[in-house]
């Protein structure tokens, strides 16, 4: 059941995303899981995103636009500006314009020349697909939002996300004083930069010259924009305090109001529902161990534990050189121990692949072949064990195969079995020499030999769920592990850990990332805490990577009840997390705004 706490004090709500219906990033989860409650909030509500026809197509259901918005659409065409009007195929199938701005790119250098006259910004030399494209698509959508205010009675708000979207507000604030405007930035073009670039941001910012910067790494047309628009938004936000601390040194503006990002619960499983998918996907994950480790050697399945980390290739940002790192340590404390336990570490990190190993392939249709000859013969394996079982005759591998399917079963076995170590990375890719993870992984002693007790699968694709091996998407992925990690530098939000959460999977994150820092202010860290926060703020990197370390050593010594305890402990931290809680701070930023700019 849905309940409005704060009401609206603006009529109409015109959000604007390079996301809508054009899957990016994590902003397209943030527009998109938030849209069924920002329908209910607003009467007349409106999503902006680029019309892309591939982009589009299964997402978007082109309607005839409202009678009052034709004349402004026409007026609008006349300018090179096309406005597809339909419905976004998401919870609350919201209101959608999606505008097509390749008519509009004629008046790219106009654009650009009033963007420096009016606002300094300096956009000399820049690419099309880098800075121009969203920048044209943005300042057409400043001009829609112009001209449709104008068909509609009452007060609009306006919410334009990132830099991409920015050139839109400055259209707004130059043209028409009417609109309320909320700029609200996930992550600072420079921070995102200077982090890559393995810069210690969060020890240097006041040290910092952002234009000086911005030159250097040559991002001064995006750094300028976003500025721009930080300053003459009626509220500026960020959806984190670590974000809105970098973005009061590198924009010059404090945000007035953090918006965290939620989730829309609904659409995830009840912890009923995850008890038993959990056991689904295990059984496909353990599947996938047997044909990608046994061959070399085999270990006890029941006495493993499966972690993953999962995002895009930002070795350093993410983290994912302290997670390597850290589980080269556990591998060396458990082989000393000689632990009987086993953690086997996903990478899913998508990287340049010509395609799956041949030897891969080859395991995978051994096992396959052994499964199904099993499969076929199934009813009568049933027979014999029964009969055997019923006359007191001893049970043996020939009364219940059979001594001919035994043999062939043993002849396939033996097909099954390789020398040597598996391979690290399920697939090859193109530039194995000089993949970082892979050179950390062997850096690390990671090799999947038969003595180490960390196994890690490197896995350099998307989770589509049609993928030839693990045949898993995303969530099913995570369902059938145990444990998330993600130890980023450099996360304004990071959803990761919270849709882990919401799937009843345990979870790290740090105090540097957006979530993990809300966290760390509103729960406090115990023994079975659901979602791990380790402290990177300020501490070094080897600290961090110990940290993690015991983490890893503590979680694995859990018992089986402490582990489902742990699980239920996250996903009530999700529950706090719903938009149901969360979206009331958008209507918060929208009535300052629309208050501020009665004012």
């Amino acid at each position: 059941m849905f309940i409005i706490g704060k009401s609206p004090e603006a009529d109409c709500f015109f959000e604007v995303s390079w996301e809508v219906c054009n899957k990016v990033g994590g902003i397209y989860t943030v527009v998109s899981s938030k849209a069924e409650l920002m329908v209910k909030y607003y009467k007349s509500y409106f999503l902006i995103g680029p019309y892309f026809p591939k982009k589009a197509f299964g997402e978007f259901q082109e309607t005839v636009p409202p009678e009052e918005f034709k004349s402004a659409f026409d007026e609008l065409r006349n300018e090179g500006i096309v406005c597809h009007f339909g419905k976004w195929l998401i919870a609350g199938t919201p209101s959608t314009i999606l505008i097509d701005f390749a008519e509009y790119a004629k008046k790219n250098n106009e654009i650009k020349t009033q963007l420096w006259n009016d606002y300094q910004i300096d956009s000399l030399g820049t690419q099309y697909f880098d800075f121009d494209e969203p920048n044209l698509w943005s300042h057409a959508v400043g001009k829609a939002i112009d001209f449709l205010s104008k068909k509609i009675s009452g007060s609009v708000v306006a919410q334009f996300h990132e830099w991409l979207s920015a050139a839109g507000l400055l259209y707004l604030r130059k043209n028409n004083q009417n609109i309320a405007t909320v700029f609200t930035t996930h992550a600072t073009v420079l921070g995102r930069t200077l982090a890559s670039a393995h810069v210690d941001l969060y020890n240097l910012l006041e040290k910092i010259n952002p234009e000086e910067e911005a030159r250097k790494y040559k991002i001064q047309p995006k750094f300028l924009t976003e500025r721009a628009a930080a300053v003459h938004a009626d509220i500026f936000t960020t959806v984190s305090e670590i974000t809105g601390i970098e973005a009061s040194f590198f924009l010059g503006r404090k945000p007035e109001i953090i918006l965290p990002n939620g989730l829309n619960l609904a659409k995830f499983p009840t912890m009923e529902e995850i008890a038993i998918k959990h056991k689904l996907m295990k059984t496909k994950i353990n599947s996938f161990l047997l044909y990608y480790f046994f061959p070399y050697y085999s270990f006890d399945l029941s006495n493993t534990h499966v972690f993953f980390i999962v995002g895009r290739y930002e070795f350093h940002d993410k983290g994912i050189n302290i997670f390597i790192n850290a589980l080269g340590r556990l591998n060396k404390i458990l082989k000393d121990e000689k632990s009987e336990k086993t953690v086997v570490a996903f990478l899913w990190i998508p990287a340049n692949v010509r395609g799956i190993k041949a030897q891969v392939l080859e395991n995978r249709a051994n096992f396959v072949d052994i499964h199904e000859s099993i499969e076929d013969s199934m009813a009568d394996i049933r027979d014999s064990l029964t009969i055997s079982v019923a006359t007191n005759k001893e049970i043996s591998a020939d009364s219940v195969f059979g001594s001919e399917l035994f043999r062939e079963l043993r002849r396939k076995a033996m097909n099954l079995n390789k020398k040597g170590n598996p391979s690290i990375s399920t697939h090859d890719l193109y530039n194995e020499e000089g993949d970082e993870i892979l050179n950390s992984l062997r850096e690390n002693g990671l090799s999947n030999s038969k003595e180490d007790r960390v196994k890690v699968v490197y896995y350099p694709i998307y989770l589509t769920g049609a993928d030839s091996l693990l045949d898993l998407n995303y969530y099913e992925s995570m369902t059938g592990t145990q444990l998330g990690v993600f130890p980023s530098y450099y996360e304004p939000w990071g959803y990761t850990p919270l849709e882990a959460a919401a799937l009843g999977v345990s979870s790290v994150t740090t105090d540097l990332a957006g979530f993990g820092r809300y966290i760390s202010n509103e729960r406090e860290q115990k023994k079975l805490p659901g979602i791990y926060v380790i402290k990177r703020l300020s501490k070094p990197d080897e600290q961090v990577t110990e940290k993690l370390k015991d983490v890893f050593y503590n979680y694995i010594q859990l018992t089986k009840e402490e582990r489902i305890a742990n699980k239920y402990e996250a996903k009530k931290i999700s529950a706090e997390c719903n938009w149901s809680h969360f979206a009331e701070f958008y209507i918060e930023a929208h009535n300052l705004a629309v208050g501020k700019h009665k004012a």
